[in-house]
């Protein structure tokens, strides 16, 4: 880890200095701010229809990011030749790569954390509830946005920006049609149990209940290790064989 640290850091340094994760957050909380005037039979947004929006936004925003960052972070640093000097200093391509991983991670998590408070401020001026819930959507989207970043930053050692999104976002439709194909919701409800992209959909006990149970945290956790390692070990597998 102590090689590994120093590249997150300066991954989430740079991420920092770029501004498109400043303007995403920004126009997510405008767009966050307006959801209590969208129309709802004139009634006016319920608590509920807002989380509901308010999760599907998030999701959004962490999505943008994370392509922002993944898609063209390696890419880049091989263009650039910063990467030799990375890999000059005693570092594997392994560990390079995880850190790398792991900056985004990082960058991403405080994107949501910012957020979902935006979220709380919102939902304590318009409905007078601290909704603690999204906490629990934020750190499922986060985990998700794990998993994405893994894949995204595996195929960006061979591949453009162009390809990196566009596979990205094969895999996140695809991982996300398990419950149309199978039936059943996250990981709970896989019978045997396979890892899905649809462990991490925790919207409607959220958005329209108390919030899930630990046993269904533990599930994310264990479906975010296993996709995240086979993520990073084929982009592993597959940066050691470039040539640098």
């Amino acid at each position: 880890m102590k090689r590994i640290w120093p590249i997150a850091l300066a991954v989430v340094a740079d991420s920092l200095r770029r501004k498109v994760v400043y303007v995403v957050l920004v126009f997510a909380a405008l767009l966050a701010l307006a959801i209590p005037s969208l129309p709802d039979y004139g009634l006016g947004v319920e608590a509920a229809v807002f989380r509901e929006v308010a999760l599907a936004l998030a999701f959004v925003t962490a999505l943008v990011v994370t392509l922002s960052l993944a898609a063209n972070r390696i890419p880049g640093e091989l263009e650039r030749r910063t990467v030799y000097n990375v890999v000059a200093k005693s570092v594997s391509r392994t560990e390079y790569l995880v850190g790398t991983w792991l900056g985004i991670f990082i960058v991403t998590g405080g994107v949501m954390a910012a957020f979902t408070v935006i979220e709380q401020v919102i939902g304590v001026i318009t409905y007078g509830e601290l909704m603690w819930q999204l906490w629990q959507g934020a750190l499922a989207i986060w985990l998700e946005m794990g998993v994405v970043a893994a894949f995204a930053v595996a195929v960006s050692t061979v591949s453009g920006a162009v390809v990196v999104i566009t596979a990205t976002l094969a895999v996140l439709f695809i991982g996300h049609s398990r419950s149309t194909l199978l039936g059943g919701e996250g990981a709970l409800g896989l019978k045997p149990f396979m890892p899905s992209l649809d462990a991490f959909n925790v919207v409607n006990p959220v958005a329209h209940g108390s919030g899930v149970p630990p046993q269904y945290l533990a599930s994310m956790i264990v479906v975010f290790i296993g996709l995240v390692g086979l993520g990073l070990l084929a982009g592993s597998a597959l940066l050691s064989r470039r040539d640098l």
